[in-house]
């Protein structure tokens, strides 16, 4: 592992992408009026920012297609067979400095997703203050330099695209459970800075985590009162390692009309 812990994987009985949050309205950033009034909020150079990140995001997959090649392709490459709930690659995507964190699986059996990336951000590069929920559950969570907080999953079909965001509960990747606030401060912070394996790829999901943010912001929070409200209607059982609750908050995405969207924001800003 190139110096952190991997993260654990979960069994494919105990997550089910239409599991116990299935009929749950996604409200705010996630639908088109909600994200124009979210974008309508940002500062120009927010919007510029998702602008060049949507346009890196743009060049990661042109130089990739280029050559033939696709992002799940790429940290799949010289991995062996494809085998569900395992790690590609094998020992995760991790950078030393920013202490950013990824890999990618597959484990739902979906028609429609190939798999998706998770995403993680480790206690070394957590912002001042960062603090986990105070409620600790009755599993062992990892704690001191060994926490970690999950981030945000990016959905990807079989043609190696994005198309959906999601958030889970903790159990899903044995994280460390922070409050929607304190990952919120995380998300700028997710950079991985070298080229293993794929430069376009850790490039790509940095962007991703950029162009999508006010959605990741909704999701998160979304997260933060489905585990409330699942918490309230099962007293006596430990939230957190409920394994009737996985997915907590999902949106399906696209590139191209989150960029339309955020120039749009930009004519009416200017």
């Amino acid at each position: 592992m190139r110096g952190a812990s991997r993260v654990p994987s979960r069994t494919a009985l105990e997550f089910d992408l239409a599991g116990a949050c299935a009929g749950l309205t996604i409200a705010d950033a996630t639908t088109a009026e909600g994200l124009r009034a979210a974008l309508a909020q940002e500062p120009a150079a927010a919007l510029r920012a998702m602008l060049d990140a949507a346009d890196e995001i743009a060049e990661c997959r042109r130089v990739l297609h280029k050559g033939g090649l696709n992002l799940v392709g790429e940290v799949l490459r010289g991995q062996g067979d494809f085998v569900e709930l395992e790690h590609y690659p094998r020992d995760d995507v991790f950078d030393r400095e920013t202490h950013s964190q990824y890999y990618y699986h597959a484990h739902r059996g979906s028609e429609v997703e190939h798999g998706h990336f998770h995403t993680f951000l480790r206690a070394g590069g957590m912002p001042p203050g960062a603090a986990p929920v105070a409620d600790r559950a009755s599993e062992p969570w990892p704690s001191g330099a060994d926490a970690l907080s999950h981030l945000v999953a990016i959905s990807m079909d079989a043609w190696g695209d994005p198309i959906g965001l999601f958030t889970t509960n903790r159990w899903v990747t044995g994280e460390t459970w922070y409050p929607a606030r304190e990952v919120v401060r995380m998300l700028g912070r997710f950079r991985i800075d070298h080229a293993a394996p794929s430069w376009p790829v850790n490039r790509w999901i940095g962007a991703m985590l950029v162009l999508f943010r006010p959605q990741i912001v909704t999701l998160l929070r979304r997260r933060d009162e489905v585990v409330a409200r699942w918490q309230a209607s099962h007293p006596g059982q430990d939230v957190y390692e409920d394994r009737r609750l996985d997915v907590t908050s999902q949106v399906a995405i696209d590139v191209q009309a989150q960029r339309a969207a955020i120039v749009a924001a930009l004519g009416e800003a200017a």
